[in-house]
């Protein structure tokens, strides 16, 4: 598995085996992000395919760091504009002390 600034380097040279890598190494990751918003995987996984558009958008000009987390950012921004104004795709997070539903 690549490392990070490989990644990131493959973004920067347009490179787009670079969304493969990104899909390969933080897939699993998104998916979970996006699941614990949403309740329907195909708009989890939709959620997921717009945060590698947006990392091609986005790096260069940007240089993460910490590419996991510069990913679970985009992905929480993009289940967030994706859950405005709907009422059935959403899950209620909040959870009780103990983490117990």
């Amino acid at each position: 598995m690549m490392n990070d600034n490989e990644i990131v380097d493959m973004y920067w040279e347009r490179n787009e085996s670079a969304i493969r890598e990104t899909d390969r190494k933080y897939g699993r990751y998104c998916t979970i992000i996006a699941m614990n918003i949403l309740c329907k995987t195909e708009d989890a996984e939709e959620i997921c395919n717009d945060t590698w558009l947006a990392a091609w958008n986005s790096i260069p000009p940007n240089r993460p760091e910490v590419l996991k987390t510069y990913l679970g950012k985009i992905t929480r921004r993009r289940n967030s504009g994706c859950c405005a104004g709907k009422t059935g795709g959403v899950r209620d997070v909040r959870r009780p002390r103990g983490g117990q539903l």
